[in-house]
């Protein structure tokens, strides 16, 4: 163990004490009593992380169906056969039960007297593993294969759950807010799942403004603003949403954190500094996607973008 975490360390390790706020009404009001009740139909003698495990492996299953059926990662505009519609129901029902079994395992933690940093600490390491899984699972499901969209999502998804461990390291506290990712978010994921398996990954290319029929909306009092913003899909528009969503928690985390060292009488600026591993590391894994290739006579494009090594390339990152 000292050979990863330095003697002196290890009792801070020790002193830990989970702290956590949930301020979401779904969570609260709906989940959670699903919850309480799901944590007490396992019997005390399964060990909290033998339920963490089993619930990465429903979607490390998910994830193998991705495999099988679609290796190259591709969209069916693009030429892609596969998944069936089936498999999205799959994908939904694994993800709203990694939720479950991701939301008991502390409960069970708690139940059993065996709570502890390391059970934390496993548990946030299959989060973290599903938070790229989930971004490979999802857009493919909206349809945008082997595109920048699909690393802007796994940017973004990235940058989420750093920000999150983050916010939790300066401030003692993982805080959830009132449409967080975990639960809301997943949420989302699950629905939009279901949507796909029943109308399958080309309703998500339909236009935006023409499926809420804001179009003639706009064009009848606002038509220079409809030429302004275009028509983007429905697809586009939860991309979009998704980088919105990451701005506003950078703002809240960082709000968090400086109002922890202040309360601390800690220097402000200092925990920003802790970003840089993350930024270095994305501005490599993007320089290293840009490199191009001669792929089918277009030495100009992005060659891992276009090519098999794509999937793989998520993963690594991830």
């Amino acid at each position: 163990m000292g050979a990863f975490i330095a003697d002196e360390k290890l009792e801070n390790l020790r002193k830990y004490k989970y702290s956590g706020v949930d301020k979401s009404i779904l969570s609260k009001y709906v989940l959670n009593p699903f919850w309480t009740w799901f944590v007490t139909l396992w019997p005390t003698w399964v060990a909290p992380n033998t339920i963490t495990a089993l619930g990465l492996g429903l979607v490390v299953f998910n994830l193998s169906t991705l495999f099988y059926y679609d290796p190259q990662y591709l969209t069916e505009k693009d030429g892609a056969t596969g998944p069936p519609k089936w498999v999205y129901f799959t994908w939904a029902l694994g993800l709203f039960w990694y939720q479950a079994f991701d939301a008991i395992d502390g409960k069970q933690a708690r139940r059993t007297g065996m709570a502890g940093p390391l059970g934390q600490m496993f548990d946030h390491g299959c989060d973290s593993l599903n938070t790229t899984f989930e971004c490979i699972l999802s857009c493919r499901a909206l349809n945008v294969g082997r595109s920048w969209w699909t690393v802007s999502a796994e940017v973004v998804a990235i940058a989420n759950f750093y920000l999150s461990t983050w916010e939790e390291f300066h401030t003692g506290t993982l805080y959830l807010g009132v449409f967080n990712g975990p639960v809301e978010g997943i949420i989302m994921l699950v629905v939009m799942y279901t949507i796909t398996g029943i109308y399958g990954t080309s309703f998500w290319d339909k236009k935006f403004l023409a499926v809420t029929h804001l179009d003639r909306l706009i064009a009848r009092h606002y038509p220079e603003l409809l030429y302004h913003i275009g028509n983007p899909g429905l697809n586009d528009v939860l991309f979009i949403f998704g980088g919105v969503g990451m701005l506003f928690n950078i703002v809240l985390s960082y709000r968090n954190v400086y109002r922890a060292r202040k309360a601390q009488r800690k220097y402000v600026l200092s925990p920003l500094g802790r970003f840089l591993p993350f930024l270095i590391t994305t501005g490599f894994h993007l320089a290293w996607l840009s490199g191009s290739g001669p792929l089918s006579g277009k030495p100009h494009q992005a060659y891992i973008l276009r090519s098999d090594l794509f999937l793989p390339f998520l993963l690594f990152w991830g």
